[in-house]
């Protein structure tokens, strides 16, 4: 199992704005791919030097290959959409956690 993790800082002006969206669009949106079997949105809870609020979005894939597919297939789209909405009010980077065990 692969959980693909999206780690966001997202600015106070527009953090309202972003949580409405990320809950009821984006996220809905990604599980509707068919590429993820669950989706999970939490609180980072440190406080940041620049400021804003950081959050980790954790997608849930069954391989690497599965993965790939959604780089190729839909993550420019999503992508594209969030910097369009919040351009550099928010700051992303993603990293691929391998699940070696569950207890």
């Amino acid at each position: 199992m692969i959980i693909y993790n999206v780690t966001t800082n997202i600015h106070e002006s527009v953090h309202d704005q972003w949580m409405i969206w990320m809950q009821h669009k984006h996220i809905p949106e990604i599980l509707a791919t068919g590429k993820f079997s669950s989706a999970r949105l939490v609180r980072v809870l440190i406080e940041e030097e620049m400021g804003g609020v950081t959050y980790s979005a954790q997608y849930t894939t069954d391989s690497k290959e599965t993965l790939e597919k959604y780089y190729l297939e839909d993550a420019p789209r999503f992508r594209e959409e969030g910097a369009k909405l919040f351009g550099d009010k928010m700051l992303a980077f993603r990293t691929e956690l391998e699940v070696i065990s569950d207890h």
